[in-house]
């Protein structure tokens, strides 16, 4: 055989083999490591034809792909949240609405600043509805939202909305559709600058809206595709209720704002609709109820009025207000002091912040700061009696105050809750879409299912 000649075709037939090899090789890991870039679903629950055709709901969810410069702070960062909190409040609020009361909350349409929504609301019994996006958030009890209520079914609903800077965080969390990464928020947390607002419905029929809670006059309705009643899975509950379109009632707007000026890194803040003021643009009509940057643990009266249980090991039922209960001992919490603009509603335990909608015995900061993966609890009030240490012991207050910590920023480190994984800066929505992710494989049918 002629070495001569066979040498050189067996280096080029090698160099091809290799050179074909390297790019199967290649090929092969990208498609390996590839993100999913398959689009988050819109809602989970859309209603017949028959009873609705117009605009459906469209997840915003073009996530910025950069961090925004700091250039693009809200201009309200400049205003001191303490001392002009009302000032500060309204300013937010009305960033909260530029470009987006003109397109109905459509956020995909404002022409002004980018707003994103969270992925996988869409999830389970409460899932998102396809008119406006709304998810169910929490029944409402009797007298809840004003001592003259009697309708004991009603529910809340909520969307919530985050600015550009909340919406990078959103995007690199959710960067691989099919593997969420929640050490994004662990580790670096939802940027300065986020702003997050939450509007809140309440889904009542609205005769007795008229009759029973004299504020929400002059009303602001949507539409949406909702249930009777809370649709939360029960035991021995084999199927969801029903689904109708229906008019729901806007009650509260909810803010969040990651500011370092904060001790735990946030501001808290609600709005609470009063139409008797019948102000030319209703949505106006959203007015402060206060601001809080922490839960008080050091309040020294904290431990003298922490609830116990009965017999049965029930925390005793929520008492209607006929006037905003105001906790002057506070130092965390600001509570709008005007009679004549603030109708009286209850507030968070001890008189820290919360609205309307929102339960009693907690407050803003309290739920939020659980936001955690592997997720914790929102509340004492959700843990079962054989988990609780006896009540009325000082093993409860301890437990009790576990809830009403200063939980958050440190010295630009993250604070974790109790034994969580990650913790998720805050951010309740993030929680749940991580939930409802984890849970997917057995979701329930929805009525009218859409497919992912």
């Amino acid at each position: 055989m002629n070495n001569s000649r066979a040498f050189p075709f067996g280096k080029i037939w090698l160099a091809v083999a290799c050179s074909v090899m390297g790019f199967i090789l290649l090929i092969t890991a990208c498609t390996s490591v590839s993100p999913s870039r398959e689009p988050f679903k819109d809602y989970g629950y859309k209603p017949p034809a028959e009873q609705y055709n117009g605009t459906l709901f469209k997840l915003s969810q073009d996530y910025p792909a950069q961090m925004p410069d700091s250039s693009q702070l809200p201009a309200f960062f400049q205003t001191d949240f303490q001392n002009d909190w009302r000032n500060y409040m309204l300013q937010v609020r009305d960033y909260c609405f530029e470009g987006n009361t003109e397109v109905d909350w459509r956020v995909e349409n404002n022409k002004m600043r980018g707003w994103y929504h969270m992925p996988w609301q869409d999830y389970g019994r409460t899932g998102r509805e396809a008119i406006h996006g709304l998810t169910q958030e929490a029944p409402l009890s009797a007298g809840q939202l004003a001592a003259t209520q009697t309708y004991p079914v009603a529910v809340a609903h909520a969307i919530g909305f985050y600015n550009e800077f909340g919406g990078y965080t959103i995007g690199q969390v959710w960067k691989d559709h099919a593997k969420p990464d929640p050490s994004v928020t662990s580790n670096a947390g939802f940027p300065i600058g986020t702003v997050v607002c939450k509007l809140l419905f309440v889904d009542m029929p609205p005769a007795e809206i008229a009759e029973e809670i004299p504020y929400l006059v002059n009303p602001i309705e949507w539409q949406a595709y909702t249930a009777d009643g809370f649709n939360a899975p029960a035991p021995g509950q084999a199927q969801e209720k029903p689904r109708s379109v229906k008019e729901v009632t806007l009650i509260q707007m909810d803010i969040m704002i990651r500011d370092d000026r904060a001790p735990s890194g946030w501001i808290f803040g609600t709005f609470q609709y009063n139409g008797a003021l019948a102000n030319a643009t209703p949505w106006n009509n959203l007015i402060p109820v206060g601001l809080m940057w922490g839960n008080d643990p050091d309040y020294a009266e904290n431990t003298q009025n922490i609830p116990v249980t009965d017999a049965n090991h029930n925390f005793p039922p929520n008492q209607p207000v006929t006037q905003t209960p105001i906790n002057t001992g506070l130092k965390e919490t600001i509570i709008n002091p005007d009679a004549n603009e603030l109708p009286p509603t209850h507030l968070g335990w001890e008189g820290r912040l919360n609205g309307p909608v929102d339960n009693p015995r907690s407050s803003c900061m309290s739920c939020h700061m659980t936001a955690s993966y592997r997720n914790e609890p929102l509340s004492p009030l959700f843990i079962k009696a054989e988990d609780r240490p006896p009540s009325g012991t000082p093993e409860w207050d301890a437990w009790w105050m576990q809830w009403f910590q200063n939980v958050g920023w440190k010295d630009g480190k993250l604070d974790k809750f109790l034994n969580a994984e990650d913790s998720l800066d805050f951010s309740l929505q993030l929680s749940a879409a991580l939930q409802n992710f984890d849970l997917s494989e057995n979701a329930a049918t929805p009525e009218h299912p859409v497919q992912r």
